[in-house]
């Protein structure tokens, strides 16, 4: 089993989501103890955003690319390669103005690439990046599970799904700002729905 691990906090250190996702690769360790792990932090390593450098690059025939233009699309490539090796995805997705963080959409338009990560066929949009387990380790500062201020779950079963991943379970860790005590409730939650998905 190969997990890739994607840390995409602002922060390096002290994130929430990485903790929770943290919890969750160990618990799969456990499980699985010849299983490989690769960490990606997002805040360590950012990936440039999609603008028109990136679109130019990614539009260019592959023969007429600059040596700039080349190295654009390969910075993508190397993230598409990562999730395609991978055989369980642990995210760790903190909530920023109620949506994912910017360093988790820049690698969702990384890793969004027709006729490699999904293809438009007769019948519609076909996903390919199937047969992978996912996690999403959410952190929030208040309680917005199955509420219209939550945008993050929406939006991430419908691109992961669109990716061909669907198999996928939300952890939920919230109520980090809400005083000592829910935070110990919103830890003691989320490693009990570790221990329930996982075991």
């Amino acid at each position: 089993m190969k997990i890739l691990q994607v840390n995409s906090a602002a922060r390096t250190v002290g994130a929430n989501s990485t903790q929770i996702a943290d919890s969750v690769t160990a618990r799969l360790i456990a499980r699985h103890p010849s299983a490989t792990v690769e960490v990606l932090d997002l805040a360590a390593n950012p990936h440039p955003a999609l603008d028109q450098e990136g679109l130019g690059a990614l539009f260019t025939p592959a023969e007429d690319r600059s040596e700039e233009q080349h190295a654009r699309v390969e910075q993508d490539n190397a993230l598409i390669a990562q999730v395609q090796a991978a055989d369980v995805l642990v995210l760790g997705v903190p909530m920023y103005n109620f949506a994912i963080s910017s360093q988790l959409k820049n690698w969702i338009d990384a890793i969004a690439k027709a006729g490699v990560t999904f293809r438009y066929t007769e019948k519609g949009p076909e996903g390919l990046l199937k047969g992978k387990k996912v996690y999403v380790a959410l952190a929030r500062g208040g309680i917005y599970r199955d509420t219209a201020n939550d945008t993050q779950v929406p939006y991430l079963k419908m691109i992961l799904g669109f990716l061909g991943m669907t198999d996928v379970d939300f952890i939920y860790a919230e109520g980090f700002a809400m005083g000592a005590e829910s935070i110990e409730k919103a830890l003691a939650s989320a490693e009990a729905q570790v221990n329930a998905l996982i075991g």
